[in-house]
Formats: C-alpha cells, structure tokens, sequence
C-alpha cells in the first residue's frame, strides 16, 4: 500500500479510537456532584469518579470543623478560646502556622487573635454591644499573634484573654483538605466550592478548563446577586475571594463590613471592594485575600509583586469614586477574552 494511501487510512482510525477511549472513561467514571452546608455557608463539589464520595468529604469537613470552628463547642479551638485544653492537632497547627507567616508578611494585617474585636463589632461567635472606642482600646491590648505560642503540640499565651479566630482561613483550608482527599483517590479533575473558596484540578465535564466567575462587589447580604465583573478560565489552582458587599450592616447611617483591621481595631474602610487572589493552595489564596482587603490597594499591589507565585484580581473605587479593576499580570492568561 503506497505510504500516502496508508496514512489517510491511519488517521480516521486514530480520531475513532480517541473518541471510543474517552467515551469508555467517561461511561467509566462519570462527574459527581455533591452539595450541602458546611461553616455556615453552602459547599458545592464536582468531581470525576467511579463512585459517590459525599459521606468521606462530610467526614474530612467535621475534622476541619472538630478543629477550627470556634462555633463548635467541642472543637479544639473553641477548647484554647476557653483556656480548658490547649492540644492541637495536625489541622490546627497547619493552619496557626501558616496565619503566623502571613501576619509577618503582612505586618499584623492578617491575624487569627482578631476574635475580641470581630465578638465586639458583631460578626463574631460571640454576641456583643456596639464597642465604643474606650472598649476598642481595651480589646487591643490582647489582640496580636505574638501574644501566643504553639510548641510541642500545646498552644502557650501571654494573656488567658487571647482569643483565636480562623474564620479568614478555615474555609479554604477545608477546600485543601477535600483537594488531598480527592488526590489521595487519584482523582484527576474536580471543582470544589466551599462558600466562594475555590480548589480546582483538570477539566469540567464538557473537557474545557473550569470557568469562574468573579462577581460585582454589589451591596448583597442576601446573597442573591448573581451579576459578574469577570469570568475566568482556570485549573490547578486555589482561589479565594474577600469582600464587604455582603456580610456587613447599618448603624446610624454608616455601613460597618466584617474585614477588621486587627492593628486599628475598626472595620476597614480602604478602597478595595472585592480582593480575589489566586495561589497555589486555597488556604494562602484565603488568607490573603483577606489580607489585602485590610491593607488596601497600593500595599495589596507591593506585596503581590514581591510575590510571582501569587496574583490577584482587584476591584476597588477610584478617587472619583467610580468603580476600577486592577489585575496582576499572570491573571491575563485566565481571562476569558
């Protein structure tokens, strides 16, 4: 047979036995997708597998939540908040670590002893009055990360006062931990959502890179806004988004968000309305975005060229008062042209 004959033969033949082999994987292993209520907010998993696994990524979610909820009267958390065990376990000290390091790299604007100040101001696990600045100056003398230590398993703090809070990082440190599971099962594309906090791998089930979308930082405490600044086409990545469009509320005529500034003791009041920050883990791209909505845009600018493996996309209000994006230069490749 003439080569020429011989490769237009070939070929076809190639294209069928592509298609049969992904059509035979994916009749093998469809998409899962499980979805419910985990930290206060709503989880939605999707997932490539052989099988459902919703009951082991409820389990992993408990440890996290047996950790690090200071909701969970129970968890170990909650234990070092009320001064009556101060064990850690493997997911604490992960994440205690990790918020130590970037509480120094972002001097004292992300830090976990924030606790008195979010209970004061009302957005914390404990209820309280609305703090006026006497009780503000109070609070500050026990708030700073320095103030407790974590040596051989046992947390040590200078004051019993010290309260912790990993609300700014628990979440995406649940989404990590229900990444590794699905790596540990040799799961090789998923989406997993843990109340905006993002971990995904591979590709959707149409074979395309997973697209996210970011939305406009529109007053939403209801969480119905569904309107979007940008989408982004995106894998192998974690992602994280922090704003104060939604969890904030009215006093006297002022709006008052959840971000609080641990070293003022006040929420802030910068010109970053939605920080979202891509990293390697979802747990960092938390933590950060959290941070940036603390230090505002120029600093949240410095520190993402100081660091290449980070970038972030940024909406923040211009001097006029409008409405402006920033993006770092590796977020062009993800979005959508």
């Amino acid at each position: 047979m003439p080569a020429n004959k011989k490769l237009k033969w070939q070929v076809p033949f190639l294209l069928v036995l592509i298609v049969g082999t992904v059509l035979i994987l994916r009749k093998q292993a469809p998409y899962q997708t499980d979805q419910g209520l985990v930290f206060g907010t709503m989880y939605k998993i999707t997932y490539q597998y052989k099988e459902n696994l919703k009951e082991e990524i409820e389990a992993e979610l408990q440890k996290v939540d047996n950790s690090l909820s200071p909701f969970n009267k129970k968890s170990i958390i909650t234990h070092i908040n009320n001064n009556t065990d101060n064990t850690v376990d493997s997911m604490f000290t992960r994440v205690f670590l990790l918020s130590k390091s970037i509480s120094a790299e972002t001097h004292g604007a992300f830090d976990i002893t924030v606790a008195p100040l979010v209970n004061a101001w009302g957005f914390g696990f404990k209820h309280s009055s609305f703090p006026d600045s006497t009780m503000i100056d109070s609070l500050k003398q026990f708030i700073g990360i320095d103030k407790i230590n974590l040596k051989n398993g046992k947390i040590t703090k200078k004051d019993p006062r010290v309260m912790l809070d990993c609300s700014s990082v628990a979440k995406g440190f649940g989404v990590d931990c229900v990444a590794r599971l699905f790596d540990r099962e040799g799961i090789k594309n998923y989406m997993i959502d843990i109340g905006g906090e993002l971990s995904m791998k591979g590709q959707n089930a149409q074979m395309e890179t997973w697209r996210i979308g970011i939305n406009k930082p529109i007053d939403d405490s209801l969480s119905v806004n569904q309107e979007l600044q940008t989408i982004l086409e995106i894998t192998n990545v974690g992602m994280a988004t922090s704003g104060n469009y939604r969890n904030f509320y009215y006093k006297d005529g002022k709006k008052y968000a959840h971000t609080i500034d641990p070293r003022s003791g006040y929420p802030v009041q910068h010109n970053i309305l939605s920080s979202t920050v891509v990293a390697r883990d979802c747990a960092t791209a938390d933590a950060y975005a959290t941070s940036f909505m603390v230090l505002g845009l120029d600093s949240a600018k410095a520190i993402c060229a100081a660091h290449p493996e980070l970038d972030a996309y940024f909406i923040y209000s211009d001097e006029q008062g409008k409405t402006n994006t920033f993006f770092t230069e590796g977020i062009k490749k993800y979005i959508k042209k």
